[in-house]
């Protein structure tokens, strides 16, 4: 395989003279789970130390108006891995772990970055959280990634002694509805098809395996996908982590920051790694979080930004977002155009020539010409955001963004000016109702490309699904006791 992937990249240096040798970067996508935005040293946290993970920041880009594409983690992932808005192939909602279904996940007509850098010569490797699917076909080895070592579902428990089942089914197939409810939190890891026996904490054990790849593809061009789940619940330290955060009290937030500490430490070996074998200046690295923090349920912090996780005010969709490739983006630039996770794929494609569907285009940019200035425009004249289920679309055009609650939660229409109120604190709608209603058909225009229903039927519609089986169980249960004492 190896072989064949060196002669892919020879053919395409002779056939692009333009194209040279130290012009094929590596890639690397460091993804947190669930973190919030003001829980980096780069963006202003006080009490959690980040000091690797601000390196990213300050020996490159940070992006102050970095966005992600979903205020929860599946979507969000699918808009990233594919840099289309997801909800054009109807990946509006968090997957269920179905491996019997296929259309849980992934669609199979839609490209990954690890299917498209393949056919242009790299390795790919996804290491930690999956969620892209669960079914065989949608399985990591079967989308591109040569590698895989980690978890097929959406959160994961993170001492190895809790890692009990072989496989999903085995969880699901529990007796117990409710216990096979959170089952594939409790599987063992994978190592592309094959389960493992691990012995370390789930943050360090994913950490090892980033360098381990690193270290293996040194002398190949490879695309590194290092998406960690912390620090999703459940929330569950190491001692080592916890006793390095005892300056904040005991309590959901020590816990907390120790899981960050895991991943900062983490993502101060991977670059460590790059420097010692020489990859450093040939490695573009891209850091954010797949969506906002959930300030309540993890003890994280969105700062001034409005909301969390599952929410289209700020908080939910703007997330700590930086880059870094020494020599080639800028140390030390804030950079405050509004960006997208969109824009990863698009950059890595653009960098390598490689090839893009014309029936499905990208949605993201380049971002280098407009980090290092080449480019003095705007990235994105206006984003987007939809949630299908909640019935909400939104969108930031220049520094006016509007949302349109249509089930009216909050009332229907908002519309914040993020420059003066980036707490979105002061609803403009009835003074500017103009600029609204413009923004308002650009979301429908926007709206009507996309898929008419999700493609599946969701995480949550499963839950609700399993607690029918819970209480059925339950009631045969107590149906069964008072049989047995009679």
């Amino acid at each position: 395989m190896k072989i064949i992937k060196q002669l892919l990249v020879a053919s395409l240096l002779l056939t692009n003279t333009q194209l040279l040798a130290a012009d094929i970067p590596n890639f690397i996508i460091i993804l947190t789970d669930d973190q919030g935005y003001a829980d980096v040293g780069f963006n202003g946290s006080k009490d959690i130390r980040t000091p690797n993970i601000d390196r990213i920041a300050n020996e490159g880009t940070k992006f102050t108006n970095g966005y992600v594409t979903y205020a929860v983690c599946g979507p969000s992932r699918a808009g990233l891995l594919t840099g289309r808005y997801q909800g054009r192939f109807g990946f509006d909602r968090n997957p269920h772990m179905d491996p019997t279904d296929v259309t849980s996940g992934m669609p199979l007509d839609e490209k990954m970055i690890s299917e498209v850098l393949n056919p242009v010569g790299y390795t790919s490797s996804i290491i930690g959280k999956w969620h892209m699917g669960s079914h065989p076909k949608l399985h990591p080895n079967n989308r591109g990634f040569d590698h895989f070592y980690g978890f097929l579902a959406g959160g994961h428990r993170y001492f190895p002694e809790d890692l009990i089942y072989k496989d999903i089914a085995e969880g699901l197939n529990q007796e117990n509805p409710k216990k096979a409810w959170t089952s594939w939190y409790l599987t063992k890891l994978l190592e592309n098809d094959k389960r493992i026996e691990t012995t370390e904490y789930l943050t360090d054990e994913l950490s090892n395996a980033a360098v381990e790849f690193i270290k293996r593809e040194k002398d190949n061009p490879f695309f590194l996908y290092l998406s960690y789940n912390a620090p999703h619940t459940p929330l569950q330290a190491s001692q080592e982590y916890l006793d390095r955060n005892q300056h904040i009290p005991a309590g959901k937030r020590r816990t907390y920051a120790a899981m960050i500490t895991a991943v900062d430490d983490g993502v101060g070996r991977v670059l460590a790694t790059l420097d010692e074998l020489g990859l450093d200046e040939n490695t573009l690295v891209f850091f954010l979080s797949d969506n906002g923090g959930p300030e309540k349920k993890n003890a994280s912090d969105n700062g001034e930004l409005r909301g969390g996780k599952g929410e289209y005010f700020e908080g939910g969709i703007h997330v700590p977002f930086a880059m870094r490739w020494p020599g080639r983006v800028p140390a030390g630039l804030e950079y405050s155009k509004p960006i997208s996770s969109l824009d990863i794929m698009a950059t890595f494609a653009d960098l390598t020539n490689a090839p893009i569907a014309k029936d499905k285009p990208l949605d993201g940019v380049n971002l280098i010409p407009y980090v290092t200035g080449e480019n003095k425009g705007q990235p994105h004249d206006v984003l987007f955001w939809r949630n299908f289920d909640k019935g909400i679309i939104a969108t930031r055009r220049g520094n006016d963004k509007a949302i349109l609650f249509q089930k009216n939660k909050h009332g229907q229409e908002h519309l914040y000016d993020l420059d003066n109120d980036l707490s979105e604190t002061t609803n403009l709608y009835k003074e500017n109702k103009v600029q609204f209603e413009k923004q308002q058909q650009e979301m429908k225009a926007w709206n009507n490309k996309l898929a008419d229903q999700p493609a599946f039927k969701g995480l949550l519609m499963a839950k609700k699904s399993h607690e029918q089986k819970v209480k059925a169980y339950n009631e045969q249960k107590k149906k069964q006791n008072k049989k047995n004492k009679k």
